[in-house]
């Protein structure tokens, strides 16, 4: 068939910040690239355009979410193509460099680009001798290049510079060869890229500051610069990914539990994540909860935050989608979900329980301080209050006690913030307020400083 933009359909998780692909092949079939375990958005698309799908290729062994390529072998027949290096455990087409797969009148061919992982492969879309695209995976992204330091401290400057050679090897293509990651912004996987999610080699040569750099060791310096930290779940997830997740066989429920059950289940060492907006959350909830507000980055801060071999028990508003909270939380890996307390807080309330409140409020009426910040250093760098103490949220139950008392717990807009106080809150603090805003409505409101990077 000939290959026209349409046949291409990326899907965006806004949560994890990747994109996962569905190549319609043109004859009732279709090729899926990098899809999760929540194949909800995958199988709407296919559904629509009458598509089945006949190949679920990863391009490497992922670490931020549980790959879907064994569902949909389960679920669709899907061939499950991935690199020969990468020892999956599961029923699989094993790829080498170089190797090539017949789509119908398309092909696929693997190109080896070791960084980010070992066994990372791209795939590059044939269409005769003519590429089409290249599906990079987190090799060659939008403006940079996903990190290199999963594999741990020892590896980190090794893979750095496997992965310069893998972008020099993907910017030799065509300049017309389309571009597509599955990497982006928002991803903790990626090192920072703007909001653009595809590209072109030849736009990537002109643009990406990484193939601008003048030799290998600058880039791996300017790359290992660009370096955050990333959810405690990413070390778990590659190995899950290897030996294949298991099929879910009917779509998974939340089970209704009751005031008692949730006491017992608390008792027990399992742990209450509440999912309501953090207003909510601040005018009454049960104590020791962590308030994790539902919405798209949840997996990632469940997984950063919680374990994953307790129960897990769930507080909901009203009006929230229970299923989002399990597919969030099954595409990372975390199936123990103990149930969602019938009733809500109202429940809990009439059956004599204790709820806590913490002080959520506008910058005009927070105290003056002590200022707690806990975005990323990244962001933190980029305009922060005077003064303000920096302890990222993924890194905060390991410092507690170093938290002053009565600190302003802040973030961008509020939702971390609240985390924050409960981790906290949970450690023994009290006294905390959590503001409803950011850094420029605190320092507006409080005269003070708003240092960013130049001005430091």
């Amino acid at each position: 068939m000939g290959f026209a933009e349409e046949h291409l359909i990326p899907l965006v998780d806004e949560g994890l910040g990747n994109s996962a692909y569905v190549l319609d092949l043109g004859d009732g079939r279709a090729l899926a690239v990098n899809a999760s375990r929540d194949l909800r958005a995958l199988y709407a698309t296919a559904g629509r355009r009458g598509l089945t799908v006949a190949f679920a290729a990863d391009t490497h062994l992922h670490a931020d979410f549980l790959s879907g390529a064994v569902q949909l072998a389960h679920d669709q027949g899907a061939t499950a193509l991935a690199s020969a290096a990468g020892r999956r455990a599961f029923a699989h087409t094993p790829l080498a460099d170089g190797d090539e797969v017949d789509l119908g009148g398309l092909r696929l061919q693997t190109l080896a680009t070791p960084g980010h992982t070992d066994e990372h492969l791209a795939f590059l879309l044939l269409d005769g001798t003519r590429a089409l695209g290249v599906f990079t995976g987190g090799s060659l992204i939008v403006d940079s290049a996903a990190r290199t330091d999963l594999l741990g401290a020892d590896r980190t400057e090794e893979l750095a510079r496997a992965q310069y050679r893998s972008l020099k090897r993907l910017a030799s293509l065509p300049d017309e060869t389309a571009v597509w990651p599955t990497h982006g912004a928002g991803s903790f996987c990626s090192a920072p890229s703007g909001a653009e999610r595809t590209t072109t080699v030849g736009a990537q040569r002109r643009d990406n500051p990484l193939l601008a750099a003048p030799d290998e060791d600058t880039f791996v310096r300017e790359l290992l610069d660009r370096l955050g930290s990333y959810p405690a779940y990413f070390d778990r997830l590659t190995e899950r990914n290897r030996r294949g997740p298991a099929v879910v066989t009917a779509a998974p429920l939340m089970t209704a539990l009751t005031v008692d059950q949730v006491v017992t289940l608390i008792d027990g060492g399992g742990y209450v994540i509440d999912v309501r907006p953090a207003v909510d959350y601040a005018a009454g909830h049960i104590p020791g909860a962590v308030s994790i507000p539902m919405r798209s980055q949840f997996g990632t801060w469940l997984g950063w935050l919680l374990p994953d071999d307790a129960p897990l028990v769930f507080v909901s508003g009203d009006d929230q989608d229970v299923g989002e909270i399990v597919w969030q939380a099954y595409k990372i890996g975390y199936e123990r979900l103990a149930g969602r307390l019938v009733g809500g807080i109202p429940a809990w309330l009439a059956a004599g329980r204790p709820q806590r409140t913490t002080a959520f409020v506008t910058a005009d009426r927070a105290p003056s301080g002590p200022y707690l910040d806990v975005r990323q250093q990244t962001e933190y760098r980029d305009g922060r209050v005077a003064g303000a103490l920096n302890v990222e949220l993924g890194q905060l139950a390991d410092v507690a006690d170093d938290v002053p008392a009565g600190a302003v717990v802040a973030c961008g807009h509020g939702e971390r913030a609240m985390t924050a106080a409960s981790i906290l809150e949970r450690a023994g603090h009290t006294g905390l307020t959590v503001l409803d805003g950011g850094p420029a409505d605190f320092a507006a409101a409080h005269g003070a400083e708003l240092v960013q990077e130049g001005n430091a």
